[in-house]
């Protein structure tokens, strides 16, 4: 233990950047941000007193590049490191070679890291403390065969999981014996990709459970306590995407049972610092060990919310060698607190990541919201990391009130620029399954067993005010009534004709219909469009550029576009037939065909990474590979072409 620490490297980037430096800046210490070329003007670097380039935008190259980060350190005088969560945080070689360099890593020992981070070796080491664990298979045989035959042994269906990490990278479910060789050698991939080791082990999935954790905290002296539970069971490709505190699923002799057995975890390991024991709850009341995150979690802030307590600057005391500044009597639970993830992503698209720049961004604001963030207007959001934006969470006296907070401050969050998965979020947020505290691992499969649709067509009225936003500054002729014409398309589809009259006071808009709505735009300021329509004022919340407005409706967002005077070849879609176009931009991966090679529907013909995770592309029809337009390791674009495919009898 280091005594005082004066000025903390923070070794990561985005939101968690900003929150570790923020909590940092409370308690009067300095702070030094690390940033790719990526990150040059990322708001993390701005807020901190130093900063130093580490790498070009590749995570290989820039923030897993330990002895860049340690030298930075070194360079500007910090005396401790912040690992955050992510990159280098599990990584017990890089805490020993910070310690090994006079500086103070801001965790658990490298002991601690290195039990926990291989899987295998947690599992058996819960087994040995007396944790309840999840039947399965952890050993050294790592060949196809001796996995498919523990795979039998277990039964399906079983869980494939990455033994050097977690966070959802390396991990997938296999229902039935057939798929268990194509989806082993996915997950071994993305395990290689993501951590550097491509062993795995083998679970008994638990079905329809609940995903509980236990937020633990332990000192050098020994003490240990833990502070309630976080219910994370809403997940995307086992990622979480919404988190709350305390569970509505866990009652007061469950919490005791598994915080007993999160501390028993802990103690096995003489923890110190910040920790989580994640379990699978199911429905009769049993919970199983799944892994213990030796960091902070994404998900720190509802526990927070609910204890009072600040994880950060306790991390910081206990790295300093200062006791837990309360006992296990002393922990107290106030409230209910709600967090979502606001992502990058498109959950209409199978919740594909998406990059682009980042236009304009409002955070909420209100009686028990926070925000944690690193988005300012101008953030590049790009397939190098991770697509998480931010973090809206809200605090209530009971979780009716956190609910209906955070619903509130999603419809108050206004950003435009890319794909996003606010309109999801409100959506879940509503069903009746989370409102009556029962959702599992399961819920978006239940609640959306066809996938999360599209928006319906807007309102006819929407399009009306795009059409008078767009005809406001023309030419209108010197007479009471002048008319222009307009040519609009909403998001993807067909365009459509408005005729916009000019009033004293108002437009007047007549679509192709004859339908007639008579519109004042009043004022447009602070991201909201303020109109009147039949002596009623509105307010709806919009961006727009030259030739294009977003409205935000409720859980709904329009993108409304001005194409009077585009070609029309130019509004027309992509080819589909045998066209197959990346649905991300990413890195290839594999490529698994050669032109003149005869796929059948569904075979697998590329394999793309994006944002730390692997996205197969499937042959959409049968036929003969014609032009293919990719190699592997190139760099490639959302829509770019991957491959044509003849179908048969074309």
């Amino acid at each position: 233990m280091s005594g005082r620490i004066e000025k903390i490297l923070v070794a990561n980037r985005g939101e968690i950047a900003c929150r570790i430096i923020r909590s940092a800046r409370a308690k009067g210490i300095a702070t030094v941000a690390v940033y790719s070329d990526a990150d040059r003007d990322a708001l993390h670097v701005a807020m901190a007193d130093e900063s130093v380039r580490i790498g070009p935008p590749p995570v290989p190259q820039s923030y897993l590049k330990g002895d860049h980060i340690i030298e930075a350190a070194l360079r500007t005088g910090a005396d401790a490191v912040h690992p955050g969560y992510g990159f280098l945080s599990e990584n017990a070689s890089f805490a020993e070679a910070v310690s090994s360099a006079g500086l103070v890593f801001i965790g658990p020992s490298p002991e601690a890291i290195r039990a926990m981070g291989d899987k295998a070796e947690a599992k058996q080491r819960m087994i040995e403390a007396g944790v309840p664990c999840v039947p399965g298979y952890q050993g050294g045989d790592q060949s196809e065969e001796r996995l498919l035959a523990a795979a039998r042994e277990i039964g399906f269906p079983v869980m494939l999981k990455a033994s050097a990490g977690g966070g959802g990278r390396g991990m997938r479910l296999v229902a039935e014996e057939a798929a268990f060789a194509r989806l082993l050698r996915t997950a071994r991939s993305e395990a290689q990709n993501a951590f550097g080791d491509e062993r795995m082990l083998i679970e008994k999935a638990v079905v329809k459970p609940r995903h509980i954790e236990i937020q633990i905290f332990g000192d050098a002296a020994g003490n240990l306590i833990h502070l309630a539970e976080r219910d994370c069971s809403i997940q995307r490709r086992h990622q979480k995407i919404v988190e709350e505190a305390p569970s509505p699923g866990v009652t007061p002799r469950m919490r005791k049972a598994m915080g007993e057995a999160a501390i028993k975890a802990a103690a096995a390991l003489a923890y110190q610092g910040a920790g989580t024991v994640e379990f699978l709850l199911d429905a009769d009341g049993s919970f199983y060990f799944l892994e213990m995150n030796t960091r902070l979690q994404v998900e720190h802030p509802v526990t927070e919310l609910i204890t009072g307590l600040d994880l950060v600057s306790m991390q910081i005391d206990v790295a300093e060698g200062l006791p837990l500044p309360l006992s296990q009597d002393e922990v107290t639970i106030s409230g209910h607190a709600i967090e979502v993830r606001l992502y990058a992503e498109d959950p209409v698209g199978d919740f594909m990541p998406q990059t682009g720049r980042v236009k304009e961004w409002i955070a909420p604001q209100g009686p028990g919201v926070r925000v944690d963030h690193g988005l300012r207007a101008g953030t590049e959001v790009s397939a190098f990391y991770d697509p998480m934006l931010a973090k809206i969470i809200a605090w209530g006296k009971n979780r009716e009130e956190a609910r209906r907070r955070l619903l509130r401050a999603l419809a108050d969050t206004r950003i435009f620029g890319l794909t996003n998965n606010r309109s999801f979020l409100m959506d879940a947020l509503a069903a009746q399954t989370f409102i009556d505290g029962k959702a599992t691992t399961a819920f978006i499969e239940e609640t959306y067993p066809d996938g999360y649709g599209a928006n319906e067509p807007p309102a006819d009225y929407l399009k009306a005010l795009a059409a008078a936003w767009f005809c406001r500054d023309a030419a209108w002729r010197n007479n009471r009534w002048s008319r222009s014409r307009v040519k609009l398309t909403v998001g993807e589809g067909e365009p459509e004709w408005f005729a916009v009259e000019k009033g004293l006071e108002e437009m007047h808009v007549v679509s192709l219909l004859g339908e007639r709505r008579s519109i004042a735009l009043l004022s447009a300021k602070g991201g909201v469009l303020h109109y009147r329509e039949a002596n009623v004022t509105h307010a709806v919340p919009f961006h727009a550029t030259e030739d294009e407005i977003v409205l935000v409706t409720g859980v709904a967002q329009w993108r409304i576009r001005d194409v009077t005077m585009v070609a029309p070849a130019a509004l027309e879609a992509d080819s589909a037939g045998g066209s197959v176009r990346a649905p991300i931009t990413g890195m290839v991966i594999s490529l698994e065909v050669t032109e003149g090679q005869r796929v059948e529907r569904g075979q697998v013909l590329a394999t793309l990474e994006a944002m730390k995770m692997q996205h197969i592309v499937m042959a959409p029809v049968a036929g003969l590979v014609g032009t293919v337009a990719i190699a592997e390791g190139a760099q490639i674009s959302a829509r770019d072409l991957i491959v044509e495919i003849i179908e048969e009898g074309a």
